[in-house]
């Protein structure tokens, strides 16, 4: 048999580290053909790493809890047929870790000495060669650096960390700097301490940043879809019956924001610096609440070019392998729209932030009886109707109000006049 190493695999265009949580297989266990063998976390998504060879696990190269390079290994396995697949495969994953990546990024856990403003000295904690260069040119001393929260694993302070701490630092008199503190938390004896887990972390972090980034402004329709909760209520159960799938309203809620992003492409952009991207495709993000709490965003690829069946079956997958933490990187990927329904929460509209770099999320409240005017060839008539609202939030500095809430409306109209054909 050959002993073959198992690599870390490429999850993705800008993922170019995975941390390891937790290992499925351990030394002297055998391992199959594309038999999941870890679990591994990126920025991205949590999801399983399946092995390229049948054989037995040898050796474990990665710890729990190890930050790893895509292309390095993390295991030795033993198999019968493996040299073909060896040869074949390695230089896929490893020649663009040589392009891209150029410092460690594995933390050194022996002290190290770190030079900058403030002295030269000896620190316990890991810095990056990058964070440390932040750290020269913006005149960060060696007592602040150290007291700057990690995001990373074990601790480890990241790009995204210094910059910041950096947006809250301000100058004082002697031409140094101090860091604002936030007011601290009130804790009593009986108060629990739960400790955010890396998901609610990343969501943090990206939540602030966008709220930093983008100045939202939030437009409110009032949408009238009695004729699709009467279809729906109608076509559901042979909906079940045809395809095994429950038939949701955020199918309708999806195809009514590709057709309107057709008729407004420039919600359809991200900003880059000083310069606008006008995206081709339509791909538009989901919001899917997942057992813990949080919440994760699958992308329906091309959801202009599906019908109405093809968006619920994508969405209803998605949503379910969600739940099961079976997303790949590229599940959450590529999004240009995203799509928020707060109505499931029992809620009638919110301002949702945006999912930075796109431009715009709209949040779809719940869905009422209330009463209405309708007008009629006889006289306006009073009569119950379904109603929700749509609210629109979008990103200020490229999207005005005209463009936003003419989009927003535009939704609104194609829910109110959707054309329902039977499914038989």
């Amino acid at each position: 048999m050959a002993a073959v190493e198992l690599i870390m695999p490429k999850m993705g265009e800008s993922i170019m580290e995975a941390t390891v949580l937790k290992w499925l297989k351990k030394p002297g266990d055998t391992v199959g053909q594309d038999e999941s063998v870890l679990e591994v976390a990126t920025d991205k998504v949590d999801t399983e790493v399946p092995s390229m060879y049948a054989g037995t696990l040898v050796k474990i190269l990665a710890q729990e809890g190890e930050v790893v390079q895509v292309g390095k290994a993390i295991a030795i396995i033993e198999s019968d047929a493996a040299t073909t697949q060896k040869t074949k495969s390695a230089p896929v994953v490893a020649a663009p870790v040589e392009q891209k990546i150029t410092a460690p990024i594995v933390p050194d856990r022996k002290p190290v000495t770190v030079s900058i403003p403030g002295g030269v000295r000896q620190t316990n904690r890991f810095f990056s060669p990058l964070v440390r260069t932040i750290a020269r040119s913006e005149k960060i001393s060696v007592s602040e650096l150290e007291t700057i929260p990690g995001t990373g694993a074990g601790g480890r302070v990241t790009k995204k960390d210094i910059l910041s701490f950096l947006q809250f630092r301000r100058p004082v008199g002697n031409g140094q700097a101090t860091h604002t503190p936030l007011v601290p938390a009130s804790i009593s004896a009986e108060d629990e301490i739960l400790q955010m887990d890396r998901m609610r972390k990343m969501i943090a972090e990206r939540m602030v940043d966008s709220k930093r980034v983008s100045p939202h402004v939030t437009s409110f329709v009032e949408a009238d879809v009695t004729t699709i909760v009467q279809w729906r209520e109608q076509e559901k159960t042979a909906f079940q019956k045809k395809y095994n799938e429950s038939l949701t309203f955020t199918p309708f809620f999806v195809q009514a924001v590709a057709r309107a992003i057709k008729d407004f492409p420039m919600i359809n952009i991200q900003v880059d610096g000083d310069r606008i991207i006008k995206k081709k495709e339509i791909n538009i993000g989901v919001a899917v609440a997942l057992p813990s709490g949080n919440l994760i965003v699958p992308v329906i690829k091309n959801a202009d070019q599906l019908d109405l069946i093809g968006l619920a079956l994508a969405i209803n997958d998605l949503a379910k392998r969600a739940r099961e933490n079976k997303l790949k990187p590229d599940d959450l990927s590529g999004g240009t729209y995203t799509v928020s329904n707060v109505g499931s929460f029992g809620n009638v509209m919110g301002t949702p932030i945006i999912m930075q770099p796109q431009v715009a999320i709209l949040a779809i409240g719940a869905i009422q009886k209330k009463p209405a005017v309708l007008e009629t060839p006889t006289g306006d008539v009073i009569a119950i109707r379904h109603k929700m609202f749509l609210s629109h939030s979008y990103d200020h500095r490229v999207v005005d109000g005209a463009l936003g809430g003419s989009f927003v409306r535009r939704v609104a109209d194609y829910l109110e006049k959707a054309e329902i054909r039977p499914l038989s």
